[in-house]
C-alpha cells in the first residue's frame, strides 16, 4: 500500500499517467474506496476501468455502486458502450441484492446493445435468474439461446441441484455435449447435499472410471461427506490418498471433509491425527467436527475438553458447536453443565437455540429423571416439537416408568409419525410395568388397526472397489447372492458349534465351582 501511495504521489507531482496500473493494483488489495477516488479524478476513464470498479463492487459491495457506475457509462453513450463483461458483473450484483426487476431491466439492455448472442453474458444471465429462484426464466433463456457452452449447462445443473430436482439435473448432465470437472462436481455435490449419499459416491466412481476428467479439490470435498454418511471407509481412504497425491491435502475444505469421514466412521484416533495435521489452519468447522465425533462415540470428557480449548483460543462457538457440547453432556449425565451451556447460548453468544438443541436438552433431562422439567421445556419451545424431541421424552418415560407424560408424548407422536408402531409398543410396555392392562389392550388394538405399512428397512454395505450395495431382509437381488448365503450359512454353523463348546465349558466350570464350595 505504501508503494502504491508513492506511485500516486509521483503521478500527481510529475503528471505521468499510471492510472490503469494504480487502480488495478488498489482493487487487488482491495482498497476499493481509494481506487474509486483515483477513478473520480481521472478525466476520461476507459470502459476497462469502469468494468474493474464494477467488478470489485459486485464482489465486495456495496453493490449499489455498480449501478451508479453503469448509469455513468450510459450517460457517456456517445464515447462508451457496455460490453459483455459489464453486464456479467452487473448480473452478479443483482444476484447479491436479490433484485429481479433490476436484473430484468439489465436483460432488456443486453438485448438493446445487441449482446444477447454473447455466451459469457448469457451464461451470467442464466446464473442470475437461477440463483434468484427464477428457474423458469433461466430455463426459457437456456432453451431459446444458441449461445451456450459448458459453463451455461453447469449453471442450470447447479440450479436444479439447489432446488433438490436431481432427476432433471441428471437429465441435463446426460444431455451435455461435453462435460468438465465442474459438471461432474455439481451433480456429486447436489446428491451429497440432498442426502443422496450412495448416488454421490457412485457418480464419483463413474467419473474416475471414465477417466476423461480428473476430480479436483471441490470434487473431493463434495464426495467425502457421502463416504462419511455411508460409512464407506475403504472408498474414503482411497479418495484421501488421491487428494494427498494431487496436492489437495492442504485445502481446508478437503481437510475438514477427511476429518469428518474418520470421525463419523468411528476412527477417532485417526480423526485426532488429521486434526493435529491441520494445525494452525483449523477453523470452526474443524473444532465442531471433532467435538461432535467425540460426543457421538461416547468420549464426552474429551468432547467437553475440546470445547473448553476452543473457547480458550478465542474462537466463538456456533449453533453446531452447542449441539456437540450438549450431546457430550447427555452421554456424561452432566445435567447442570448442559443447562448452563443451553442457557448461555442466547445470553452470552446471541445464538437462538434450534430444535436440535431442545432435543438434546429433553434427552439430557429425561435420562436424569427430570421428566416434568423436560416436558415444560417442550411446551416453552418457540417452534413445534418434532418426533425426535417427543421420542426422547417417551424413551425417558419408559426408563423411569412415567405413565402420564408418556401418554402425552405418544399422543403427539401418533400425529407426527402414525406409521411408527414402535411408539405404541413403548407405551404398551410402560402400561404393562405399571399394571395398567387396559392400556396394554388399547395399544394392541391400535397397532392392529394401523393399516399403514412401514417402509421396509434396509442396510448398506461397502463392497470391494468402494461400491455400496443396499439390501433388505431376505434380499436376493445381488448377483452373487448364492455365495453370500452360503457364507452366512457357514458362519451360522460355526457360531452354533462354538456356542455348543462354550455351553460345555460353562458346565465344567459350574461343576468345579460346586466341588470347591462343597469342600
Amino acid at each position: 500500500m505504501k508503494q502504491l501511495k508513492q506511485v500516486h504521489a509521483h503521478m500527481l507531482r510529475n503528471g505521468t499517467n499510471f492510472t490503469k496500473f494504480l487502480i488495478t493494483k488498489l482493487l487487488e488489495i482491495p482498497q476499493i474506496g481509494y481506487a474509486h477516488k483515483v477513478f473520480d479524478n481521472t478525466p476520461q476513464p476507459t470502459l476497462f476501468l469502469y468494468n474493474k470498479l464494477i467488478q470489485a463492487y459486485a464482489s465486495h459491495g456495496p453493490h449499489f455502486h455498480c449501478f451508479s457506475l453503469y448509469t455513468q457509462i450510459l450517460l457517456r453513450r456517445r464515447c462508451l458502450s457496455p460490453n459483455p463483461h459489464t453486464f456479467a458483473f452487473l448480473f452478479t450484483a443483482c444476484t447479491a441484492l436479490s433484485n429481479p426487476s433490476q436484473g430484468q431491466m439489465l436483460h432488456s439492455h443486453l438485448v438493446e446493445f445487441g449482446l444477447d448472442g454473447d455466451v459469457y453474458a448469457i451464461t451470467s444471465l442464466v446464473d442470475m435468474y437461477a440463483k434468484m429462484g427464477l428457474l423458469p426464466l433461466a430455463r426459457k433463456l437456456f432453451d431459446e439461446t444458441t449461445a451456450k457452452d459448458v459453463a451455461t449447462w453447469n449453471c442450470l445443473i447447479a440450479a436444479h441441484t439447489r432446488r433438490g430436482d436431481l432427476e432433471e439435473a441428471l437429465r441435463l448432465f446426460s444431455a451435455m455435449p461435453s462435460k468438465n470437472v465442474i459438471s461432474w462436481t455439481a451433480l456429486i455435490s447436489g446428491y451429497s447435499q440432498n442426502g443422496k449419499y450412495r448416488e454421490a459416491l457412485e457418480m464419483y466412481l463413474e467419473m474416475v472410471r471414465e477417466g476423461n476428467v480428473k476430480p479436483n479439490d471441490v470434487t473431493i470435498a463434495s464426495v467425502l461427506p457421502a463416504c462419511a454418511n455411508l460409512g464407506a471407509l475403504e472408498a474414503g481412504r482411497r479418495i484421501e490418498a488421491y487428494a494427498r497425491a494431487n496436492g489437495y491435502s492442504n485445502n481446508p475444505f478437503v481437510c475438514n471433509a477427511v476429518l469428518e469421514m474418520y470421525a463419523r466412521c468411528g476412527l477417532i484416533e485417526e480423526a485426532m491425527q488429521v486434526f493435529d495435521q491441520i494445525g494452525g489452519n483449523r477453523n470452526l468447522c474443524s473444532w465442531n467436527t471433532m467435538i461432535m465425533g467425540l460426543a457421538v462415540h461416547g468420549r464426552w470428557e474429551d468432547a467437553l475438553d475440546f470445547f473448553d480449548q476452543m473457547l480458550r483460543i478465542g474462537l466463538n462457538p456456533d449453533d453446531v458447536t452447542f449441539v456437540g457440547a450438549i450431546l457430550a453432556c447427555v452421554h456424561g449425565g452432566m445435567v447442570k453443565k448442559g443447562r448452563d451451556m443451553f442457557n448461555s447460548m442466547e445470553k452470552r453468544y446471541s445464538i437462538s437455540p434450534k430444535i436440535e438443541h431442545y432435543g438434546c436438552m429433553v434427552d439430557l433431562l429425561g435420562r436424569a429423571g427430570c421428566l416434568r422439567e423436560a416436558y415444560e421445556l417442550i411446551k416453552s419451545m418457540p417452534m413445534a416439537a418434532d418426533s425426535v424431541v417427543w421420542g426422547a421424552l417417551l424413551g425417558a418415560c419408559s426408563f423411569h416408568g412415567e405413565v402420564e407424560l408418556a401418554e402425552k408424548a405418544a399422543e403427539a407422536l401418533s400425529v407426527l409419525e402414525p406409521w411408527n408402531v414402535g411408539n405404541y409398543v413403548i407405551l404398551s410396555n410402560i402400561y404393562a410395568k405399571a399394571g395398567r392392562w387396559e392400556g396394554v389392550a388399547k395399544m394392541r388394538k391400535m397397532m392392529k388397526r394401523s393399516s399403514d405399512a412401514k417402509a421396509a428397512g434396509h442396510s448398506l454395505i461397502e463392497e470391494g472397489g468402494g461400491r455400496i450395495h443396499r439390501f433388505f431382509v431376505e434380499d436376493r437381488s445381488h448377483p452373487r447372492c448364492r455365495q453370500i448365503f452360503a457364507v452366512l450359512d457357514h458362519v451360522t454353523d460355526e457360531i452354533r458349534f462354538d456356542h455348543g463348546k462354550l455351553m460345555s465349558l460353562n458346565s465344567i466350570i459350574e461343576e468345579i465351582e460346586i466341588m470347591e464350595l462343597a469342600a
